[in-house]
């Protein structure tokens, strides 16, 4: 019997011993409220005792922030877009300045072609005029040649202007040389006294003229009749 009550009363002196903090861990499996994983908890209240007034300072200081960062995000949108659209406009005038360039380029390579042309077209007229055998097959060769390489500049762009027998366009025309309409007169040139002067016309061209891409890269050198 004095075994049995030696351990009874050692189990009645253990459960008297239990600290608070010991019955709220038998309770909850948890730390107590003032201290968790070693660390003390810090409970703020305000002058009664509450702590409503410390949440809804959390919640303005979260709102606060959250606009501070939206303003900063907004910002950022603002100066990346703007960067885009300046890089967009560098992409764009680069590339026409690359092309403007390219284009002089061709251009001042085709000018340079153009006495062979005007070469060509010479011998094409003096070859025509002779009688002497083998002027055929010259003239064929000279043909040949000058096709091929108008055929080459017509993909680059160049076309000849017609000029012969057409009205004086001063913008596509260099009259170097001019010759009298038919008759002194009035009377002799169809006209009478009231009627409106004839328009110059190309009577002859003494130099072909040529269009690149729509430009005018020469005029044409012509006579005009006035």
């Amino acid at each position: 019997m004095s075994g049995e009550e030696t351990l009874a009363d050692r189990s009645d002196d253990a459960d008297e011993e239990l600290s608070p903090r010991d019955e709220a861990l038998g309770e909850t499996g948890a730390e107590p409220p003032d201290e968790q994983d070693g660390e003390p908890v810090v409970a703020i209240s305000g002058d009664d005792g509450s702590t409503d007034g410390f949440v809804v300072d959390v919640f303005e200081d979260e709102e606060d922030e959250v606009a501070r960062l939206t303003a900063e995000r907004d910002e950022y949108l603002d100066t990346l877009r703007r960067l885009q659209a300046e890089f967009d406009n560098y992409r764009k005038r680069t590339a026409r300045q690359q092309a403007e360039v390219s284009e002089r380029a061709s251009e001042a390579v085709i000018a340079r072609l153009l006495p062979a042309l005007d070469a060509l077209d010479l011998a094409l007229a003096h070859v025509g005029d002779r009688a002497e055998p083998g002027a055929s097959e010259l003239e064929s060769a000279f043909v040949q040649i000058g096709s091929l390489l108008r055929d080459v500049l017509a993909k680059e762009g160049l076309e000849r202007i017609d000029s012969n027998g057409v009205a004086f366009d001063p913008v596509v025309h260099d009259a170097v040389a001019h010759v009298p309409a038919d008759g002194e007169d009035g009377a002799a040139s169809g006209r009478g006294e009231t009627d409106e002067p004839s328009v110059p016309a190309v009577v002859e061209t003494l130099r072909a003229g040529y269009r690149l891409k729509g430009r005018v890269l020469r005029p044409a050198m012509v006579k005009v009749r006035a």
